[in-house]
């Protein structure tokens, strides 16, 4: 099987030399090059159908660079939530909070120290920070699924994208909860 390297095109135009915006509509055209292709790109204003020679053109767009969301809640919130939960029984939000350790884990501000079984659960002692204090935290053994839902849960509610809290920590909802809670 022959593979051949296509290499990526630069955003200008070759025919008027100016710079393709994000998000630009324009047309991507392959030269045979030897053993490979080369790729030109023309913006729509300058197209008037495939140049001589092209193997083949498509239309495209820029791609426009994926920002990064920031949280809206700063790491002194985020702990308040854990904290808050820490006495919750509900299963819901006992994925939530376990969810949010993974999160806290990740932030280095939540320390795991073991893991132990109460009345046939696995808990995971947790420390925050250089604090005495140690934290139970149940794991519920979610799924790949489950913790995604959870994530978006918890992400909806710190961008602020939803109302209630008690209404996102449905467990019995198998919604996106973008769909139809965005207030």
């Amino acid at each position: 099987m022959v593979e051949y390297r296509i290499e990526k095109s630069q955003a200008v135009c070759v025919k008027t030399g100016s710079p393709l915006e994000e998000g630009a509509t324009y047309y991507a055209v392959l030269f045979e090059d030897g053993e490979s292709f080369r790729r030109e790109a023309f913006s729509e204003q300058a197209w008037y159908g495939p140049p001589e020679g092209a193997y083949c053109f498509f239309k495209t767009r820029v791609p426009t660079k994926q920002k990064k969301k920031r949280l809206l809640v700063d790491d002194d919130i985020l702990m308040t939530f854990f904290r808050r939960l820490g006495g919750e029984t509900e299963l819901a939000r006992l994925q939530f909070r376990f969810v949010l350790a993974l999160i806290l884990m990740r932030k280095r501000l939540l320390k795991y120290e073991e893991t132990i079984t109460e009345d046939e659960a696995e808990i995971w002692i947790m420390r925050i920070g250089k604090e005495d204090e140690l934290h139970k935290v149940v794991n519920p053994r979610l799924n790949d699924h489950e913790i995604e839902s959870v994530s978006k849960q918890l992400t909806a509610i710190l961008h602020g994208d939803m109302g209630d809290f008690d209404d996102t920590l449905d467990s019995d909802d198998d919604r996106d909860p973008t769909e139809e809670d965005v207030a």
